[in-house]
């Protein structure tokens, strides 16, 4: 039984620790690298929940590339030259976010009356037949 716990300790802080390795700066939240990489080792199941819990950024996904690669070291390249599916796009401001509401709001009123007047047109259909 402690042999599992331990073996599942030791992993769950090896991959915090390459996880935490392998983002970038602007991809960890809250303290820097090298603080997470102290905790993680002090602490090592709790750093590691932490780690994974409030430290490391889930939104937008880098490109994988081979650890040699100059591309990984490249700040200035995006990490893919498709645009990325909607929930990983960026966040949006707060008048975007309006707006798109407003769109929305908008489009459905459209269809609410487009429902209406197909209703109004089927009952004067009816009436006259």
């Amino acid at each position: 039984m402690y042999l599992l716990i331990s073996a599942v300790t030791f992993l769950v802080l090896l991959a915090a620790l390459i996880d935490i390795i392998t983002r970038t700066d602007d991809q960890v939240k809250h303290l820097p690298k090298l603080f997470w990489i102290v905790l993680v080792i002090l602490l090592p199941f709790l750093g590691s929940i932490l780690w994974f819990t409030v430290g490391r950024e889930w939104g937008d996904a880098r490109e994988s590339v081979s650890f040699g690669d100059p591309r990984r070291w490249d700040r200035s390249t995006a990490p893919t030259e498709a645009a990325p599916p909607a929930r990983m796009q960026r966040e949006l401001s707060t008048e975007e976010q309006l707006a798109a509401l407003d769109r929305e709001a908008e489009y459905y009123e459209k269809q609410a009356r487009i429902r209406r007047l197909e209703a109004d047109l089927d009952s004067k259909r009816q009436s006259e037949g």
